[in-house]
């Protein structure tokens, strides 16, 4: 980039603002043409950002993490020190293709599903280059999460629940045409995976990941991001900020330097309520890997091995049944025959099943069915005697509007499956985890067990 060019456009005191707001707590990396300088740095002053240009700067850049002092930071510290000192850290995800368009769908994709998990705060911005950056600040998410690893879980989380659609959108964007993506897309490697439908036939469907990669920058910490209104050195554009409604609008001549000005809306905005809460929750319960079970086997066996001892809780539910649970408005019968054998095949007693349903339409029914209907139900039912539907019925959990599949709702064909098969699948874990705890206290072979010194025995006996 011309240096002329950089000076103008870095001299702008709404640029130099922006960008020293956004680098409040956080370390700043700047970037020489090809190389990164110094690190750890901080962007304090406006002026600073012009001092900067004139020694060389091409760009800036920012962590995700948040810092109680950036400048504390150094090589030498191990991750436990690096812990003490981290205050919190923003999820921000990179969508990277070498197709615009591409990047485009799938940013749309990720704002969407952040909204259905009830995240208001949502932040997106043109990278300069490529893609866009999706954010969801820390003060969005519950304060006591300090963890790096959940940035992580949240990545993957959103990954797998959006990747079919955005195969799908792709491929109605190039018509159907599996081999444009592949030439656009420059490819050697496979894009194409088959799945079979209800009717046993295996259909084509587009594989993104091989070309598309959507990455939290939080891989490992102190890892940087383009800072909002940084130029890119390769595009000569700014890494513009976006209206998370009108990234369909968005073009790359929108980013040229010299008609930028600072959105009124703010990257990574701190003055927010908590509304990701339930994404962290649901990203920490989404741990189940398709791929590492044996769905047929366990399926096979739910109903001849198991001994369900208590009524499996909620917590295990499918999204149809989570989503039945919040109250519709049409469908309530049918929705009284799902939960009366859904609930009855996973454990649930007779008179649970009543007073649970009962409450369910009292409080979650706008317009509640009368009681003696549920009761004349459940008058001569038997738990366990009948499955609820399959979930290829279409005149139950699509057609009522209550089919929301996850990863794992692919892979089964009746609600009570998918319940059982992730409440083994935990279950296993649980003893996986004592297991390990058990091996982990026992004694090593031919080794005596030491006594307790004196000071930890008193130390111990404070603490009782």
């Amino acid at each position: 980039m011309d240096k002329g060019a950089l000076l103008r456009y870095y001299k702008r005191k709404d640029i130099q603002d922006a960008m020293v707001e956004h680098s409040l707590d956080k370390e700043v990396g700047v970037r020489y043409g090809d190389g990164f300088g110094k690190r750890p740095d901080i962007l304090k002053y406006p002026k600073e950002v012009i001092e900067w240009v004139k020694n060389g700067v091409t760009s800036f850049h920012v962590g995700e993490e948040r810092w109680e002092n950036p400048l504390e930071l150094n090589s030498n510290l191990n991750r436990k020190q690096l812990d003490e000192i981290r205050e919190g850290w923003d999820l921000l995800l990179d969508i990277d293709c070498k197709i615009f368009e591409y990047s485009k769908i799938c940013a749309i994709l990720i704002i969407r599903f952040l909204k259905y998990c009830g995240v208001k705060d949502i932040s997106c911005k043109f990278s300069g280059g490529k893609g866009f950056h999706i954010g969801v600040p820390f003060e969005a998410f519950p304060s006591r999460i300090k963890d790096t690893e959940a940035p992580k879980k949240i990545a993957f989380y959103i990954k797998e629940n959006i990747k079919e659609e955005l195969g799908k959108r792709i491929l109605e964007l190039e018509k159907g045409d599996f081999g444009q993506v592949k030439k656009k897309t420059e490819l050697d490697k496979e894009i194409i995976r088959y799945e079979k439908n209800e009717f046993g036939d295996q259909v084509a469907k587009l594989e993104a990941e091989p070309f598309l990669e959507i990455d939290t920058i939080l891989i490992a910490s102190r890892h940087l991001y383009r800072m909002p209104y940084s130029l890119h050195e390769g595009s000569g554009l700014a890494s513009v900020v976006i209206d998370p409604e009108k990234v369909a609008e968005f073009e790359k001549d929108m980013a040229r330097p010299e008609i930028v000005k600072p959105h009124k809306l703010k990257f990574m905005n701190r003055d927010v309520k908590e509304s990701a809460s339930r994404l962290l929750l649901q990203s920490f319960d989404f741990e189940v890997n398709p791929d590492e079970i044996d769905y047929e086997a366990d399926i096979k066996k739910d109903f001849e091995e198991i001994k369900i001892e208590s009524a499996i809780k909620e917590e295990f539910f499918p999204p149809c049944i989570k989503k039945l649970l919040e109250g519709i408005v049409d469908g309530r019968k049918r929705g009284v025959f799902i939960l009366i054998n859904f609930l009855g095949k996973i454990g649930w007693e007779k008179k649970e099943i009543e007073q649970y349903l009962l409450k369910w339409n009292k409080e979650k029914n706008t317009e509640p069915l009368r009681e003696n209907y549920i009761t004349g139900q459940l008058r001569y039912f038997k738990p366990g005697e009948k499955l609820p539907p399959n979930c290829s019925n279409e005149g139950y959990y699509k057609g009522m509007g209550i089919c929301l599949p996850d990863n794992l709702c692919k892979k089964i064909k009746n609600p009570v499956n998918y319940t059982i098969v992730k409440w083994k699948w935990r279950d296993r874990k649980q003893e996986q985890k004592e297991k390990k705890k058990i091996n982990k206290n026992k004694p090593k072979e031919n080794q005596q067990p030491q006594p307790l010194k004196e000071s930890s025995e008193k130390n111990n006996s404070n603490n009782l």
